[in-house]
């Protein structure tokens, strides 16, 4: 008996449904496939040149340095505020047993207070033996009050200096937790950019390693000539003023000197920081270092001169200030020569347009150009 229920119709069965079907899935796998070949197709970041790494990475090797300088600013204000926090906790303490001192005076007279009963003075003569041993009790108790008075009053004073030296510490302590934390992200900074600059120098290959060596050497080269023509432009003035039959030129002279010293002075203090310069050549750089094994750049000049008697700032930033300013064509050995906008480089100069400075990471102690980098300016410490 044929059943009257209706045939279901499916899509999937029908012929047309599954042409359909055919249809939907090829469509979606050519969908799938324009989309792997887009993504495939998709271009890729140009590989950057040799010449791009260089800059890049000596944009970074200069950041690098700001940043170091501003952590050695950083560690110097923290070391000075540390010992600051410990003078005033010494202080403090100190303080502290003076006020126990005189809480102990006051309660010394509060017990031979407590002795006398604090008894009127009427009945203490109507029941006394000896009346004038009343008196002379009497008179020694008015001085004792008087006493009293005293050790009250130096209890105060302790107590409130007491209260004022724990609330200098405690704002010093808070100021250095503000440097510690400004110290901290300049080292992280200075790790920053030095780990980004190896990145870049890990992926070159050996040729295109090859090709960075040559582009320094070049660098270095044109630093050299340029010293080597300034330094026959200095020779040239010298003979012209010697030709002169004087020194009316004057910025050479010994009216270069300054702070009241004798050129003489002045000059051996130069030759002594030349000669610790010197010294130290070969030593590796490193970030924050100030000897005697590593250097970074103003840790050097720092050292060199301390070695000589004179006691520079640690940055760049402060010791740019510390001397008598010279034009470069007035440049003598043992001046300091700071370099870019930011001065964030030193390096001591030795004559004929070269000096001895901490280059950067990765490099040593060298002897090198004045004008490797662009220069800001010129000092003469002493």
């Amino acid at each position: 008996m044929a059943s009257h229920r209706k045939p279901r119709t499916s899509i999937l069965t029908s012929p047309g449904g599954r042409r359909t079907a055919v249809g939907l899935t090829t469509a979606a796998l050519a969908s799938a496939t324009l989309l792997s070949q887009s993504a495939d197709a998709a271009p890729r970041a140009p590989k950057p040149t040799v010449e791009e790494v260089k800059q890049k990475v000596d944009d970074l090797y200069h950041q690098a340095e700001v940043a170091t300088q501003k952590y050695n600013a950083a560690k110097e204000h923290t070391d000075d505020q540390r010992d600051r926090v410990d003078g005033l906790l010494d202080a403090a303490a100190k303080r502290a047993e003076k006020m126990n001192d005189a809480r102990r005076r006051l309660g010394t007279f509060a017990s031979a207070q407590y002795r006398t009963g604090g008894m009127n003075p009427t009945a203490q003569l109507m029941l006394a033996k000896d009346p004038q041993q009343f008196f002379d009790r009497s008179h020694l108790m008015e001085r004792l009050t008087g006493r009293q008075k005293e050790a009250v009053s130096d209890y105060q004073e302790q107590q409130a200096a007491a209260a004022r030296q724990r609330a200098e510490a405690t704002r010093d302590l808070e100021r250095l937790q503000t440097s510690q934390a400004s110290l901290k992200e300049s080292k992280q900074s200075v790790q920053q950019k030095l780990a980004e600059a190896r990145q870049l120098l890990s992926r070159l290959t050996a040729q295109e390693k090859a090709r960075l060596a040559e582009l320094e050497r070049q660098k270095e080269a044109a630093a050299k000539r340029k010293a080597q023509e300034e330094a026959r432009k200095q020779q040239e003035r010298e003979r012209q003023q010697q030709d002169g039959g004087g020194t009316s030129g004057g910025q050479t002279g010994g009216g270069a000197d300054n702070g009241g010293s004798t050129g003489g002075s002045s000059s051996t203090q130069a030759e002594k920081a030349l000669a610790f310069a010197r010294s130290q050549i070969g030593k590796p750089y490193v970030w924050g270092a100030t000897g005697p094994s590593s250097y970074d750049c103003s840790g050097l000049t720092q050292a060199a001169w301390k070695a000589a008697g004179v006691n520079l700032p640690r940055t760049t930033w402060d010791q740019v200030k510390a001397g008598q300013r010279v034009a470069t064509k007035d440049l003598k050995p043992g001046d300091l020569v700071f370099f870019f906008d930011d001065i964030s480089h030193v390096g001591m100069y030795i004559g004929d347009g070269k000096m001895i400075h901490a280059p950067h990471p990765g490099a040593n102690v060298r002897e090198e150009s004045i004008y490797y980098m662009p220069i800001y300016g010129s000092v003469r410490p002493g």
